[in-house]
């Protein structure tokens, strides 16, 4: 009976954690029937309801929320120490799951993250791609890579990238159309591409700053779409302007396709860190991980 609890118990987990059958099943290696059928079997013999099914969506009842918060912390140890114990072997190995935002992913963990496979082929990497702001700990992830200040205070908190600027730009032919901004305020006379924060559900507002004065600015647009590689391709396309890290753009802002702008507007800021929770013990394959990553200046 403990080991068929436990079994199900993990795969529940797995279905809370991913709110979705078909990802749960590719993730456990099970077919979708045979997922459901076990989740069906734990509630019988738990005799309490712990996922809310409908035809576009799955997600944990309060009881079922209980659960995950009870349990997770502790499959995650139980799973910690199993890695832990396989570092008895000479050469490090292990699983790593990592969760990151796609401009983080894009220009700074997957430069990184080749070599460090190539040198240690016996560690194994998840790499989920999230912009929202993912609970690590429930997520059951060993580490998430963020800006400073999206990072919890309880976390370790490791910088893995030098400071960064957001700044403003778009094509010729938009400026062929449109006035150059002199100041944020002045964007609201213009067309902006926007993104919609996953966490919140809102536009993410620009946010500038020159000699301690910060302003939020919020334009409007034809065009709201998340994607970064497509808000950039919407600039070069005319469609409007654009709010990125200033790393994204270099060479076309070098090549002349795009044109940067309210450059005296757009100061640096603390960069991202790889961060993760202080209590847990991690095996050598995490802390080879993080020393890979770590950003040590120029």
């Amino acid at each position: 009976m403990l080991k068929e609890n436990v079994n199900d118990l993990i795969a529940f987990l797995v279905v809370a954690q991913e709110r979705s059958f078909t990802r749960a099943a590719a993730r456990l290696g099970v077919s979708q029937s045979a997922l459901s059928h076990t989740m069906r079997s734990l509630e019988a013999r738990m005799g309490i309801r712990l996922l809310t099914r409908t035809t576009r969506s799955m997600s944990p009842t309060a009881a079922g929320e209980r659960l995950v918060e009870r349990l997770g912390p502790h499959f995650s140890e139980i799973e910690t120490e199993l890695n832990l114990m396989r570092e008895m072997r000479d050469v490090p190995a292990g699983n790593i799951r990592i969760t990151a935002g796609d401009h983080a992913v894009d220009y700074l963990l997957w430069p990184a993250l080749q070599p460090f496979l190539q040198a240690w082929p016996d560690i194994h990497v998840e790499v989920t791609v999230d912009n929202a702001l993912t609970d690590i700990v429930t997520g059951r992830f060993d580490a998430g890579i963020r800006l400073g200040e999206q990072v919890a205070k309880d976390m370790i908190a490791v910088p893995v990238s030098p400071p960064m600027r957001m700044i403003v730009v778009g094509s010729p032919d938009y400026f062929s159309r449109h006035p150059v901004p002199q100041a944020p305020a002045d964007l609201q006379q213009h067309v902006c591409i926007n993104m919609r924060l996953p966490t919140l559900g809102g536009l993410y507002a620009w946010e500038f700053s020159q000699q301690g004065k910060a302003i939020r600015v919020r334009g409007e647009g034809q065009l709201i779409i998340n994607p970064l590689r497509h808000r950039i391709s919407a600039a070069k396309a005319g469609i409007g302007l654009i709010f990125v890290p200033e790393d994204t753009v270099a060479a076309d802002i070098a090549a002349g396709t795009l044109i940067q702008v309210l450059d005296d507007w757009c100061e640096p800021f603390p960069g991202y860190y790889l961060y993760y929770p202080s209590r847990r013990q991690h095996t050598t394959a995490f802390s080879l991980f993080v020393d890979a990553l770590r950003y040590r200046g120029n």
